[in-house]
């Protein structure tokens, strides 16, 4: 015992769809992957080769995102985020998840696990960055994909504005929680469009757009095409995760997404206390009750290991503020204590059984149903399809509970607070027939029941002013021209900054300028607002915002929002959170706002807008905006390629063209488009996308930076359809045996329990029958780690394993058994009839002994976690004395196995004599039924 639709877009005189048992890759002039296999899992498996040759360190950085041991190899500054993904139990999650997946999503999400594995040496290979951090390929988990979306994600809905508000209540009051409420761009947001057959060329329908999203390098996004028998579909990709989830053509529908800005993730101030037994204790509703808690080291290169300790309650894991030992349970204000509740955690579903239902999608009304049963993040939809039918809809999980869980950080011992059955109902609308038109830009319209803050309207309306729809609903006529697809690049690169109008209506009326200022004054007056790489009258305009924002941080009305010491330090929070925290840039964020209402009578408006016009024109400067105003993508690992060849871009945050930099801070940007796309209804081959950076994520690859002029100078590239006009690549001869169909074989959660017990803190333990075929490889992986050397199968091959379990499935006397936790295999499970084992011939056995065996396997990505073992424990004596004829439990440990035998002494064993076995000294231990308080 230890610890341990297809399209008639089809190849002329080639192999149809790929051979059944493999797949084909082709690749287009851009080196973007067409991927072309026999069934759905052959294909998904070929899509996670593709990501593990094309993206091996971004799916290993991902990966090590969820596990929370980025640190390990990149050093004392990923602990903030790795402390954060192991406290909001990330992996944990993730693994929940995956064991509540409908059996064919499973086998599909495993498909694509198995070809990341497959093809991850060798894509670690190309990547110098490997090399460069000292770092060797690991393996992916079936439930990795899931926790990939998961860290994505997990900030996606801005859970840590709440805790700006809650520093702004305490220091500006009650009243003033919501003054930076600005609909304002602090997470930048999308763009989408819609233009019905009415507005187009073709008479066909055209879907468009951009995510904003932080540049990454390589990029978040992979254009792909995913080509089997039931389904052909071109779209953009998030390395890491199988299918094609947000953007996507299948040649009968498209559909496209935007943030919808709901809110649907709460904190929870806790009241947590130390017992003197060394557990943890929390005020509940009910009063004080016992919560998980175990400890964790996060590894750091180049540092000292960092112990953090992980507490879950009932409202979810505490990813803010410790448990001390001298704690009387009320929190400090400045040293809070808080909870994450959010819904994957608490329903075990991220909405994974979508994916595979949007590739078979023929019509809108195919997409309408799959997104029944969307979960995270929650977004906007819009799609057409063929027959000109559309859609325009909300999706995703938003739990119902009080208005105040929106706003505010809310006590976690109060009822009132808690969440309640079902989730809130989603808004839908039709495309209005009459202007032909349906925009998404992160503002307040459709989702608006279901959040607090929403982007500015500007881009939104901006959109509609471009496609020439009225933004009202008083106009009764179609308005604009038609549009072809290649017009749609126009409207992505607008760069109009219309939140500049309140500045400078203030500059208009700003008394007793200087000369220079006067100058500077009607000069800005004249700009045409459009934030233009070329225009030095752009950087000025930032200049000058800029230098306003500093002045009304340094307010005395806002003096102590902003604090005297640096905001980005508050030493309540974890540094991870301090950008939203950051009281400039929150303020730039705000302008428009504060400017027009705010704290400030308007004379005091008037006269900073006056100085900082005097300060500004002091030092004149003419460089083009597209000169200050660069992209700063995020690397796991900075190469060597200087600053400067980051290409500069027009825009600003809220321009249409969203290259959304921090005013008052810096001209630099690091979130902006991080792809656009086209999709047309009337012929796909006319669609059109790009990317920041390029296909590939190798550096020195020919499609590593191919496409970054093309981003940058707003131009797109053609999705090429035609499978004659692709490259077949060399790993297109790559056969792979694909995953068969998921049975209760293969499939361990699909099989009957024996026995099924949940364990408060801890999951859903079942106990399902081992298969030894099915099993053999998982189990050989536990049994030969040196862990788990007290197993005495070390030396064994897979296939010897597989022998051991086939003879102990056909003994009437012994059993094996697979422990699930939330469906996802946590530890092996034998028992035995001790008079029937050679064990019997070692001690006195007594009537109603029964024998058991326990291999836990590793808690993946969490390390030693405490009470994991005891808790499943608690699962497997419960099975065991659900028989009344069992009186004892007897079990044999390796003598030397001192870890083991003391928590058997813990959980209420006593220990026996030391037998001698062939293969080791064993050490006896019994628990009885009566030594449990049982009958």
């Amino acid at each position: 015992m230890t610890t341990a639709d297809v399209d008639s877009e089809r190849p002329n005189g080639r192999s149809g769809h790929g051979p059944a048992d493999g797949f084909e890759v082709f690749r287009d002039d851009w080196g973007i992957p067409h991927l072309k296999a026999g069934s759905a899992l052959a294909l998904a498996r070929a899509q996670g080769h593709n990501a593990a040759l094309d993206r091996a360190w971004q799916l290993e950085t991902e990966r090590h995102r969820v596990l929370g041991t980025t640190a390990a190899y990149l050093g004392a500054e990923a602990v903030d985020w790795d402390r954060f993904a192991r406290r909001a139990r990330l992996a944990d999650t993730a693994r929940r998840c995956f064991g509540r997946l409908a059996p064919s999503t499973a086998a599909w999400v495993t498909a694509y696990v198995d070809g990341v594995n497959a093809s991850l040496a060798e894509g670690a290979a190309r990547a110098p960055e490997f090399a460069a951090a000292g770092l060797a390929p690991g393996r992916w988990e079936p439930w990795t994909p899931l926790g990939v979306w998961l860290s994505t994600h997990i900030l996606f809905a801005g859970f840590p504005t709440k805790l700006w508000r809650e520093e702004v209540a305490r220091r500006l009051g009650d009243d003033r929680a919501t003054l930076f409420a600005t609909d304002g761009p602090g997470t930048s947001g999308s763009n989408g469009w819609l233009l019905t057959g009415a507005r187009t060329t073709t008479g066909a329908p055209v879907v468009a757009g951009d995510p904003h999203r932080f540049i990454e390098d390589p990029g978040v996004y992979q254009q792909i095409r995913l080509a089997c028998p039931e389904f052909d579909v071109v779209g953009l990709a998030v390395p890491g995760v199988p299918g094609i989830a947000h953007f996507g053509h299948a040649g009968g529908v498209a559909w496209a997404i935007t943030n919808a800005m709901a809110d649907y993730q709460d904190l929870y101030r806790e009241r947590l206390r130390r017992t003197p037994d060394g557990g943890v204790e929390a005020l509940g509703p009910d009063g004080w009750y016992p919560v998980h808690a175990h400890t964790e080291t996060v590894e750091v290169a180049g540092g000292e290991p960092e112990t953090v300790e992980i507490v879950e309650t009932d409202r979810g894991p505490v990813i803010i503020g410790d448990v001390h030992d001298d704690s009387p349970g009320d929190e400090a204000p400045d040293a809070p204590v808080i909870s994450l509740r959010y819904p994957p955690r608490v329903t075990g579903d991220l909405g994974f059984d979508v994916l595979p239902a949007l590739l078979r999608a023929r019509t809108v009304a195919d997409l309408d149903t799959a997104l029944d049963g969307w979960v995270e993040p929650v977004n906007v939809v819009l799609a057409a399809d063929t027959t000109g039918a559309t859609l325009h809809r909300v999706a995703g999980h938003v739990p119902v509970r009080p208005h105040e869980n929106r706003l505010r950080v809310v006590p976690a011992h109060d009822p009132a607070y808690a969440w309640r059955e079902g989730a809130e109902p989603l808004p839908r609308t039709e495309v209005d027939p009459v202007t032909g038109t349906a925009v998404m830009a992160n503002e307040r319209g459709l989702a608006a029941p279901l959040g607090i803050e929403f982007a500015p309207p500007h881009r939104a309306r901006r959109i509609r002013e471009l496609l020439g729809a009225p933004p009202g609903a008083g106009a009764r006529r179609l308005t604009g021209p038609p549009w072809s697809s290649a017009d749609m690049a126009a409207v992505h690169t607008d760069t109009r900054l219309a939140s500049s109008r309140q500045l400078l209506s203030l500059l208009a009326w700003a008394p007793d300028l200087g000369p220079d200022a006067e100058r500077l004054r009607d000069r800005l007056l004249l700009w045409d607002r459009h934030m233009d790489a070329d225009s030095a009258d752009a950087t000025l305009y930032s200049r000058l915002r800029a230098d306003v924002v500093h002045r009304l941080a340094a307010h005395p009305a806002l003096r102590p929002a902003t604090g005297d010491a640096d905001p980005w330090r508050s030493p309540a929070y974890p540094p991870l959170f301090r950008p939203w925290l950051a009281a400039v840039p929150r303020i730039g964020y705000a302008l428009e706002t504060l400017l027009t209402v705010g704290l400030l009578p308007y004379e005091e408006r008037l006269a900073i807008v006056a100085a900082s016009a005097e300060a500004v024109a002091a030092t004149p400067a003419e460089s083009p905006w597209g000169q200050v105003h660069r992209v700063a993508p995020w690397q796991a690992m900075p190469d060597a390629t200087p600053e400067e060849v980051w290409p500069g871009l027009a825009g600003d945050h809220d321009c249409v063209l969203s290259t959304s930099s921090v005013p008052g801070i810096t001209d630099l940007f690091a979130r902006g488009p991080a792809a656009r796309y086209v999709w047309d209804l009337a012929r796909r081959e006319d669609s059109l996308w790009v990317v920041p950076f390029g296909a590939s994520g190798v550096p020195g690859s020919a499609h590593h930076r191919d496409q970054s002029e093309l981003w940058a100078s707003g131009r797109l590239a053609p999705v090429t359809t035609d499978w004659n006009l692709l490259h077949r690549t060399e790993e297109s001869t790559t056969t792979m045996t694909t995953t068969p169909e998921p049975t209760a074989s293969t499939v361990p959660a699909l099989r009957p329990a024996v026995h099924e017990q949940k364990v408060e803190g801890f999951g859903v333990v079942r106990l399902v029958p081992v298969d030894p075929a099915a099993d053999a490889e998982l189990l050989h992986r536990w049994v030969t780690e040196e862990r788990a050397r007290f197993w005495g199968m070390a030396d064994h091959t897979r296939e010897q394993v597989q022998e051991i379990y086939a003879f102990v499935d056909s003994l009437p006397t012994h059993h094996a058994y697979l422990a699930l936790r939330d469906g996802v295999p946590a530890a092996l499970f034998q028992t035995y009839e001790p008079d029937a084992d050679p064990v019997g011939e070692c001690y006195d056995v007594q009537p109603g002994d029964f024998g058991i065996h326990l291999l836990i396997a590793p808690a993946e990505g969490e390390g030693a976690v405490k009470g994991y073992t005891d808790a499943l424990l608690t699962a497997f004596i419960g099975y065991v004395f659900s028989d009344p004829a069992h009186l004892r439990v007897v079990v044999e440990p390796d003598a030397r196995n001192e870890k083991a035998l003391a928590r058997m002494v813990r959980v209420g064993f006593e220990l026996g004599p030391e037998i001698e076995k062939p293969e080791k000294t064993a050490r006896l231990a019994f628990l009885t039924r009566s030594a449990l308080g049982l009958a």
